[in-house]
């Protein structure tokens, strides 16, 4: 299919953002509004080559984008539409592009969420999917794909709603009544019921389930095995340290049968909400200490009047006995606490240890161990008064880069560049990753691009990456990016230097036009910054 260059004769396709067999996304901008806003346009096709069907794919086709004008215009976690239209036998909607990152690309650039993130991103998406319910719909696809967190908020924004989808697969049978054949949803993410064509509002919960559990542990629903007594998901095992609320709410939305899942999602945001229970903090105690065998009761005896029995003298024997045990363990941990640490600070002293340089030390809280000592008190004149030792508050983040985040940046850096270098051409990304030359040569060359060219400067030479590619209507795409492994890895310090093998496979178009596809892989030494408490690029070039 050959993609247009301007749609409904203002639209200008910037690029394909993704295709299947409903037809294409595109980014496009808008060229009648002053700001030339970028939007998103889902190109539809009907599955039915027939008159009669058509006229009724295009009922329900404006059925359904008034349905979803309401609930963009209602909800701000919703993409607004802005238009739709029909041209050349296609069915277009145009919606508001969300600027930011799926839930699929986040866990590729950093790996596992975190629980807190992940019970964040589920409370702040139910109360969206209750409103979608109140509307008599089912959203049908969701999965990591189609929730984007916003870069302005951080807010879980939920996009692609399969009910127009649906309405492109509509079928006329033999008797003349129309059916709609095409069942939407992704495997893996759906259940049973919707994969026959019968969703349920608990359909969406179990898919939302599902989302939660593939950004815990990174596995998609296929890669998980079941219970074959019970037919439940095996997954737990590859997070283990989410606390037993969160992991039951989850088994609980994605059990097979809809009657033993959350009957609404209003019901699932409360169970998340109940506060956890946390496990109970460990007994200190001290080490127990044997007791001796009693000795044999020896017979009664009649106590005299005038001195104690032996049962009485055996209390007074084991009190003081008592006394001078608890005395004993009293000094020896006030003299532990005392002796190099500030008597009002209740803290353990810390201790420093040593590092390959000064800078690098790290300051760890190592506790005295403690031993029975006896201390011989005899009255001493009252010393004069030494000067208070202190240490220096241990960093709250390590200056040092490890190989390990050193690895991420440059994962981060890869999955950057598919749209830093395409459009919209998102700086604020490049930004967060770079610094230095490397920041000048594709984000910004020179705070004034316009002095710099009148100065005499050729122009291109004023402009970084970015601003080239804009200048020339120019972009990339990316296909293949794997990091095969690190050759080698030198840490200096708040700075570091890491050469590793990259394999790419990038196109370029220009004008619209793909110009060369190439795939290769490639050496590159990136040199890394650690600055205001990140790891930042500051150079990098292949060797």
């Amino acid at each position: 299919m050959i993609t247009p260059t301007l749609l409904n004769n203002r639209y200008k396709v910037v690029r394909v953002l993704g295709s299947g067999g409903f037809g294409e996304t595109f980014l496009a901008e808008d060229t009648q509004m002053p700001s030339g806003r970028f939007c998103v346009i889902k190109q539809l096709k009907p599955v039915a080559n027939n008159p009669q069907v058509y006229q009724l794919v295009q009922e329900r086709f404006q059925r359904e984008a008034a349905i979803l004008e309401e609930l963009g215009d209602r909800k701000d976690q919703i993409p607004r539409l802005y238009a739709y239209f029909l041209e050349n036998g296609l069915f277009y909607l145009v919606q508001e592009y969300i600027e930011g990152q799926t839930l699929t690309q986040k866990v590729q650039q950093q790996g596992v969420l975190s629980e807190g993130e992940v019970r964040e991103i589920i409370i702040n998406i139910l109360p969206i999917l209750s409103f979608v319910h109140s509307q008599h719909m089912v959203h049908r696809d969701i999965k990591p794909d189609n929730i984007i967190l916003r870069l302005s908020d951080g807010k879980p924004i939920l996009i692609d709603f399969g009910a127009v989808k649906e309405t492109m697969g509509t079928l006329m049978t033999p008797s003349g009544n129309s059916t709609r054949s095409i069942v939407i949803g992704t495997p893996g993410f759906m259940p049973m019921e919707q994969s026959v064509g019968r969703p349920l509002f608990s359909s969406d919960i179990y898919s939302l389930g599902l989302t939660a559990i593939y950004l815990l542990t990174g596995k998609i629903p296929q890669e998980l095995a079941t219970d074959p007594a019970t037919g439940e998901l095996r997954w737990r095992h590859y997070a283990m340290n989410v606390s037993a609320n969160l992991a039951g709410v989850l088994d609980k939305a994605v059990q097979q049968s809809p009657r033993d899942r959350y009957h609404s999602t209003g019901e699932m945001l409360n169970a998340l909400q109940i506060p956890a229970t946390p496990p109970p903090p460990p007994a200190v105690t001290t080490p127990p200490i044997a007791p001796s065998p009693p000795p044999p009761s020896p017979p009664p005896t009649p106590s005299s009047q005038n001195g104690l029995g032996s049962w009485q003298q055996a209390v007074i024997i084991g009190s003081v006995i008592g006394v001078f045990l608890v005395g004993g363990l009293w000094m020896m941990q006030n003299r532990n606490h005392i002796i190099g640490s500030d008597p009002t600070d209740p803290s353990p002293s810390p201790t420093p240890t040593a590092s390959s340089s000064p800078s690098e030390s790290v300051l760890q809280t190592i506790p005295t161990p403690r031993k029975t000592v006896f201390v011989p008190i005899s009255p001493q004149p009252s010393p004069t008064p030494s000067p208070k030792v202190t240490f220096s508050q241990a960093p709250t983040e390590s200056s040092v880069i490890s190989r390990s985040a050193a690895t991420k940046v440059v994962r981060q850096w890869l999955t950057t560049k598919k749209e830093l270098f395409s459009p919209p051409y998102r700086k604020t990304l490049g930004e967060q990753l770079l610094i230095g030359k490397a920041y000048k040569d594709n984000i910004s060359k020179t705070p004034d691009p316009e002095g710099c060219i009148a100065s005499g400067v050729p122009e291109d030479d004023c402009l970084s990456s970015v601003d080239w590619l804009r200048k020339y209507n120019a972009y990339y795409t990316y296909g293949v990016q794997s990091l095969d492994r690190v050759i080698r890895f030198i840490p200096r310090n708040k700075q570091a230097e890491i050469e590793v093998v990259v394999t790419e496979e990038l196109t370029f178009y220009k004008n619209g036009q793909r110009r060369q596809t190439s795939l290769n892989t490639n050496n590159y030494r990136y040199s890394l910054r650690y600055t205001n408490g990140q790891i930042k690029i500051s150079d990098y070039k292949k060797i």
